[in-house]
């Protein structure tokens, strides 16, 4: 049969008949591969209950919503969004976000490879399995503890570092009223809190490396550092783009919980530390226009959309000119 016959042959088939046999696939691959459907079947059902599900509350942000009558209350369109983006403090919360997470992902990215690869280098098991046990043990520590212990340490009265500075004779820092710092204050904290999780992730991609590249590497006269520079990094770079990603995804939703343990009710640091998720907080507390704290939260997820989407095609674009594929979709 020619390539003629056979394009005029799949063109006779009808789009019922097309999707009968696409039906009839997915039933044989589910009855061959149902013990792996059946595992994956809590997560999905997980994640559609817990965010899927919730998206129908979202009609809140077009009404004049009272719990007297939920979901039928009086429908006022975009006014809940206009009193939002009308606000004097939107620019700031919005760029304090970006301006943020920017800081966050790059020094926490940095410094995640940069021990990654150190580690790898290290030859003694028990000094890298010591070194990953307590850079990972931060991570398990609630940001209500790490509260606590920058609460002591830059107290005016009984802080550690006051203390210290009036020891030797130098003057004391008020460190809550100088909101400039703080952007820098919460990045090293972050930091330090995330780079042993991450660290852990990249010193698995480095595992997965065929030893006959270092090998290779080292007989052309490469040393650790070439090797580290020209084996090792474009093996963590798929790596690091995904992850980078992924953490571009959420940023509008992935600050709360810090900001409100270090920073608190202290309104001297909002102009740099006041975000969308910690505004929400405190529009919640100050009244009850659900209407608009659900306005707000849907334009987070809008911005967080188009934001993983045009990182997206960034890389996508990076990784095409590579020759590779490290885009999510």
């Amino acid at each position: 049969m020619t390539v003629y016959q056979l394009t005029v042959r799949q063109r006779a088939i009808s789009p019922a008949a097309r999707r009968r046999s696409a039906w009839q696939a997915f039933i044989l691959y589910a009855r061959e591969n149902w013990t792996l459907l059946l595992l994956g079947l809590p997560g999905v059902a997980f994640i559609f209950l817990l965010c899927y599900v919730p998206m129908f509350g979202s009609i809140l942000a077009f009404e004049d919503f009272s719990p007297r009558t939920g979901f039928f209350s009086p429908w006022v369109g975009l006014r809940n969004f206009r009193l939002l983006w009308e606000s004097p403090v939107v620019v700031r919360i919005i760029r304090n976000t970006i301006m943020l997470n920017a800081m966050f992902i790059t020094a926490g990215t940095l410094c995640s490879v940069s021990m990654a690869l150190l580690l790898n280098e290290v030859r003694s098991r028990w000094f890298k399995r010591t070194a990953q046990s307590l850079m990972f043990l931060p991570f398990f520590m609630g940001w209500a503890i790490v509260g606590m212990i920058m609460s002591g340490l830059t107290d005016y009265g009984t802080g550690t570092i006051n203390v210290f500075l009036k020891s030797v004779g130098m003057q004391q820092v008020v460190l809550t009223n100088r909101p400039a710092l703080w952007p820098w204050i919460l990045t090293l904290v972050r930091t330090w809190k995330d780079t042993g999780s991450g660290c852990i992730i990249y010193l698995a991609a480095l595992v997965s490396i065929d030893p006959q590249l270092y090998e290779a590497a080292a007989i052309d006269g490469a040393g650790r550092w070439q090797r580290m520079h020209h084996v090792s990094l474009p093996a963590l770079l798929p790596t690091a783009i995904l992850l980078t990603l992924l953490a571009i995804g959420r940023i509008f939703h992935n600050d709360f919980g810090m900001i409100y343990a270090l920073v608190g009710g202290k309104a001297s640091l909002y102009p740099t530390t006041d975000v969308i998720e910690t505004y929400i907080f405190r529009a919640l507390q100050t009244n009850t226009n659900f209407g608009m704290s659900t306005a707000v939260g849907l334009s987070q997820s809008v911005l967080g959309f188009i934001c993983i989407l045009g990182s997206n095609l960034l890389a996508r674009r990076y990784s095409r000119a590579r020759g590779e594929s490290y885009h999510l979709f």
